[in-house]
């Protein structure tokens, strides 16, 4: 049989293949190259995803970029004679602080005048003011009770009536710790982010020996049996609002049946929208990420939910999730940091950065502080066109997959449905940054001290986190909050968890910030 194929058309058929491997190595090169950048900026450049008005960066001109000429220069020291010296910024920092002022004379012999000899006088002060810090003192508090009888029942009557002097109950029973031993190691853990071992060390340069595993112990006993009521009181009232925010992180606890040390568990967050007349911030451990652990937290709930684009909590009955347009935006940011600066003008990734930039500028520019209300009629005027404007714009893109482009691009259409949400209610926000902020401080503890050792740990942790940071969101101080908690749960048999949540109003004046 006759071949009828000609050497030409099987020339043309190696060109195609080799044209057609050709391409799929360029782009294969190209992805290669936006991930060498991207990783470059992860390492290198500005970790801020806010849009510069030049790409440009400012090796030098720290001083200039952060001056602000409309400042007034700090005052000189004046001698104070009949003037005043004008109060300050400063001066008013300082204001709700006790003052301890040590008057400089010159001993009696030496007021004398060097040129006639006369009794010199005093003419004026000079003043200067210092910002003394007394590092933590370690004492020993002895509790004597005394214990009082009759002494004429002692020798006429049967039985002799003894009567105790009142005492405070001890914060955990059998153990030197108190109120404010306790509330200082959980501030340093919780909030300076200190871990125990850190601060064994710091005892033992003072002279003590409190080993980590003694505190270990305090925090896990002090916050199962006085915190965790505050805890389970904060949930309930969490629930009350419409509107929440939700996130997780990831944390390592090493001992946990029937799983490696190595095994990622999960700290997961809920809390209030900015709405709430008192923020609530709740963490919750979890050994898995499970979409059954929002379903049991929230169990009974139905409202907003803000969250990422996690799919867990899209199963959500009764749940009406918003999507995070911040986790959009970023994707087109990182497209637009793995491309060639030439390359970058009028890119689809400038186009869809620039579509979510017009966004939050309405909300922080137009719709700043508006009531939900106006805010929910003025998204439908001026933003939700420019939302459906930008998905239209994307249905029509043909991108790669694989590219920083494609990923921005599948992501967002991914998740229109929850995207568009925002505009189902003037209480929603275009973000879910509310949340990734209150997560922040576990995150920055987590650096430091890296894992829990036990679940009670981890679930301590999650108790602790919440009381702290809910304390913070109401303007209270984490310390004074937390001995004020110990000092009185364990002497009141019959107290009112109302009465001492955050934003009570019989919390003594030390708790709040700038009393």
């Amino acid at each position: 049989m006759k071949n009828d194929t000609k050497p030409t058309d099987n020339l043309q058929l190696i060109i195609e293949k080799q044209d057609q491997k050709i391409a799929e190595l360029e782009a294969l090169v190209k992805w290669y190259e936006e991930q060498f950048r991207l990783a470059k900026h992860r390492q290198f450049g500005q970790s801020s995803e806010k849009t510069q008005p030049s790409d440009q960066i400012g090796l030098f001109d720290e001083a200039e970029t952060t001056a602000d000429r409309k400042n007034p220069e700090p005052e000189l020291e004046e001698i104070t004679h009949t003037r005043k010296k004008r109060k300050g910024k400063r001066e008013e920092d300082l204001s709700g602080l006790p003052v301890n002022t040590v008057e400089h004379e010159l001993p009696e012999d030496e007021r004398v005048c060097g040129e006639c000899g006369g009794a010199l006088h005093s003419m004026g002060k000079e003043t200067r003011r210092e910002l003394t810090i007394v590092p933590a003192q370690v004492s020993v508090t002895e509790h004597v009770r005394h214990v009082y009888s009759c002494r004429n029942c002692e020798k006429t009557a049967d039985s002799v009536p003894i009567v105790k002097a009142s005492m405070p109950e001890p914060v955990i029973k059998g153990s030197i710790a108190s109120p404010t031993a306790i509330a200082h190691i959980m501030t340093q853990k919780y909030v300076t982010y200190t871990p125990l071992y850190r601060q064994e060390a710091e005892f033992i340069r003072q002279g003590i020996s409190l080993s980590r595993q003694t505190m270990a112990n305090w925090i896990i006993k002090a916050s199962e049996d006085w915190l965790e009521p505050i805890y389970e009181r904060l949930r309930l009232r969490l629930l009350e609002h419409d509107v929440l925010h939700a996130d997780e992180t990831v944390l390592q606890v090493l001992q946990e049946p029937g799983r490696k040390a190595n095994t990622e568990s999960y700290m997961w967050l809920y809390r209030t929208s900015g709405d709430a007349k008192h923020p609530i911030a709740m963490y919750e451990y979890q050994p898995t990420r499970s979409s059954s652990h929002p379903k049991r937290f929230l169990s009974g709930w139905s409202g907003y939910l803000h969250t990422d684009g996690y799919s867990a909590y899209h199963t959500l009955v009764g749940v009406t999730v918003v999507g995070c347009w911040a986790h959009m935006r970023r994707r087109f940011d990182e497209a637009l940091k793995s491309m060639k600066p030439e390359e970058r003008f009028c890119s689809n990734a400038q186009k869809g950065l620039e579509y979510c930039n017009r966004l939050f500028r309405l909300e922080s520019e137009a719709f700043a502080d508006l009531p939900p209300d106006e805010l929910h009629e003025r998204r439908k005027e001026q933003s939700r066109p420019i939302a459906e404007e930008f998905f239209a714009w994307a249905q029509k893109l043909n991108v790669l997959p694989k590219t920083q482009i494609g990923k921005a691009i599948t992501y967002a259409i991914g998740q229109q449905e929850w995207l568009m949400n925002v505009y189902l209610d003037g209480r929603l926000e275009l973000s879910n940054n509310r949340a990734e902020r209150s997560i922040k401080p576990f995150v920055m503890g987590r650096k430091n001290w890296l894992f829990c050792n036990t679940q009670n740990g981890a679930r301590a942790s999650s108790v602790i986190y919440s009381i702290i940071e809910t304390a913070k969101e109401n303007g209270l101080k984490p310390f004074e909050y937390l001995k004020f908690l110990f000092e009185i749960m364990p002497n009141t048999t019959t107290a009112n968890i109302e009465n001492l949540l955050p934003w009570s109003d019989i919390l003594p004046k030390c708790c709040m910030v700038g009393k």
